[in-house]
């Protein structure tokens, strides 16, 4: 069942992308496009991301740590914003309309997967899982 789960997740994450370029663009083959397309540039460019700053942390303890890690994740999320923004740009050639896409998608999934979660924990074979 954990794989279900974070095949849900995974699909609802998706589904948001797509509602927000579809919302944005107005376009189902421009939503569909950049729900595929952003997602590929955020895997690939992750690794880049991550083997960067885990230079950035070698030889670093305590607070110093802790204060890279945040910016780290705080990185992170601009990155993705970046991608969300750039994608979306591409596809109307708009600054706003990219822009809120990069504004909008973060904040749905803060909102939205917390609620996914809750969904599953409320299932009987979704509680099984979290004590596993």
């Amino acid at each position: 069942m954990a794989v279900a789960r974070k095949g849900s997740q995974v699909i609802t994450h998706l589904a948001i992308g797509f509602a927000i370029a579809y919302a944005v663009t107005g376009s189902m083959a421009l939503g569909g496009l950049a729900v595929l397309i952003e997602p590929l540039l955020n895997v690939l460019l992750v690794p880049f991301h991550e083997k960067a700053w885990h230079r950035c942390l070698r030889g670093v303890g305590g607070q110093r740590r802790y204060l890279l890690l945040t910016a780290e994740k705080f990185s992170l999320g601009v990155m993705h914003m970046g991608v969300a923004f750039g994608v979306l740009y591409y596809a109307t050639g708009s600054t706003a309309l990219g822009g809120l896409a990069a504004v909008l998608e973060p904040v749905c999934n803060v909102i939205l997967m917390p609620l996914h979660d809750r969904m599953w924990d409320r299932l009987p074979f979704g509680r099984s899982l979290r004590a596993a």
